[in-house]
């Protein structure tokens, strides 16, 4: 099993390569919000000193190590494998004795994040450059004690993104879900704005959610903001979701699967 992935990585990875000019143009779409966010909450905090006391460093450092763990954490199961639902082209590879989703489609992912890291990194040292941000808070040791969270955020994050593109079994509108599933995941996993500066209800609710687990616990975990019970509750609603949405990916994907028809494939 182990060399049918090495094989996948390495098909995966020459195919990364035909299209860079795509690549580039999606990670630099994907950058224009988390520097938004840091060009508006650092000037809201130079004007009123700190925003329920965080400065605009904190914002700075809070958003580029999001940047990061978004890298790792963040998927594109829609965006390579719902078309094959669609068309038909997925009657090639069911017939295969390896799982889709979590061999062919799983490896493009990993390629991808490797590809895309190219461009990320002199795009997150020219802010470091530019905002002359202060780390003093992330060590060693928080980063290592993250990397963890940040691989259980990303198998979460696969699973439950692929059970909803198991909709495309039923219904050609699976783009249109998965947008309406960005919703949550950008309220809830801190992207949009760091949750303690949400309202209560938000930050109580958020933390029951998978969402958070994405890219807030780990980027807390980096900045070393979690108590030692908040960072094992924080792993355990790590386990507890992964076998949540792994349980729910299989039953989603049997039942697509007695769904699925392809003419001429």
């Amino acid at each position: 099993m182990l060399r049918i992935y090495q094989r996948m990585g390495q098909v995966n990875w020459a195919e990364q390569w035909q299209y860079r000019a795509n690549l580039f143009m999606y990670v630099l779409y994907w950058l224009v919000g988390p520097i938004v966010y840091i060009a508006v909450w650092t000037s809201i905090a130079r004007e009123q000193g700190n925003v329920s006391g965080l400065t605009a460093n904190d914002f700075v450092v809070y958003y580029m190590i999001m940047l990061l763990v978004d890298q790792v954490t963040s998927e594109t199961v829609v965006y390579n494998f719902a078309y094959k639902i669609q068309d038909g082209s997925l009657s090639s590879e069911v017939i295969l004795p390896v799982h889709p989703l979590l061999t062919r489609t799983l490896m493009n992912n990993l390629a991808f994040k490797v590809m895309t890291s190219f461009i990320l990194i002199p795009v997150w040292i020219l802010l470091w450059l530019l905002f002359q941000p202060t780390f003093a808070s992330v060590t060693l040791t928080n980063v290592l004690l993250a990397i963890p969270s940040m691989v259980f955020g990303f198998a979460i994050n696969f699973l439950l993104s692929s059970a909803i593109v198991c909709i495309a079994f039923w219904t050609t509108r699976v783009w249109a879900l998965y947008r309406l599933y960005g919703i949550p995941v950008a309220l809830f996993s801190g992207q949009f704005v760091p949750l303690q500066l949400m309202p209560k209800i938000i930050q109580t609710i958020s933390i029951y959610l998978p969402f958070q687990l994405f890219k807030y616990f780990p980027t807390q975990l980096i900045l070393g903001r979690l108590s030692g019970q908040e960072i094992l509750f924080g792993y355990g609603m790590d386990v507890a979701w992964l076998i949540v949405v792994y349980l729910v990916f299989r039953l989603a994907w049997r039942a697509g699967l007695k769904q699925y028809t392809a003419v001429g494939a």
